[in-house]
């Protein structure tokens, strides 16, 4: 009986299951970015994605040019390396570090799933705005209405829908007003690597 079994299984031929097709975006991430910066209503230079604090994002980010000509005059270009600059907040370097020159305006994260941009999103609701850009066929899904618009409301992440063009339309805009949360190493680390992304930029 148990060799009747064993040639039954191996008689067995799997089903494959019906395969899903991948998500794919309408347009590359940086042309998404720049069209949702848009529709958002934010002002400044949309910097190519980035991994930042282990997400993915796009950061809008604009430049003060007063603090960036102090900083031009004094020969005090973008500190990108995070230990540094994490001291710059210590009390005993009050008036001895750069000031900022970049102030970030907002953080897109662009995804092929609403989870993926909300986790991508979420982290960066301390220090600025966030959004994240999902393509229409996300969107158009029981899923999103019943369990990402909600979740997205709650955070305060604005939410993007995009379509191939690239042409997208506001869901949600997001938190809006919200209280400055106090200047910590983290921020000032990455307003550095929005500085030093915008004069790439320029350059």
């Amino acid at each position: 009986m148990p060799g009747r079994a064993a040639a039954a299984v191996d008689n067995l031929t799997a089903v494959p299951s019906p395969l899903v097709p991948p998500v794919e975006l309408p347009a590359q991430v940086d042309e998404l970015a720049a069209t949702a910066a848009r529709e958002l209503g934010w002002q400044g230079v949309v910097l190519p994605e980035m991994k930042l604090l282990g997400r993915r994002v796009c950061l809008v980010a604009q430049l003060i040019p007063d603090a960036h000509a102090e900083r031009i005059c004094l020969g005090q270009g973008p500190e990108v390396d995070r230990a540094t600059v994490s001291t710059w907040v210590w009390p005993e370097f009050c008036g001895r570090v750069p000031e900022p020159a970049v102030r970030v305006v907002g953080v897109l994260a662009v995804a092929r799933h609403w989870r993926t941009g909300l986790v991508n999103a979420v982290p960066f609701l301390r220090w600025s705005d966030a959004a994240m850009v999902l393509p229409m066929s996300v969107v158009l899904t029981n899923d999103y209405l019943v369990n990402c618009l909600p979740r997205a409301r709650a955070y305060g992440v604005g939410v993007i829908s995009s379509a191939p063009g690239p042409d997208v339309d506001l869901d949600l805009p997001g938190r809006g007003e919200r209280a400055p949360a106090p200047v910590d190493g983290t921020q000032r680390w990455l307003t550095e690597l929005a500085y030093e992304q915008i004069l790439a930029t320029a350059a």
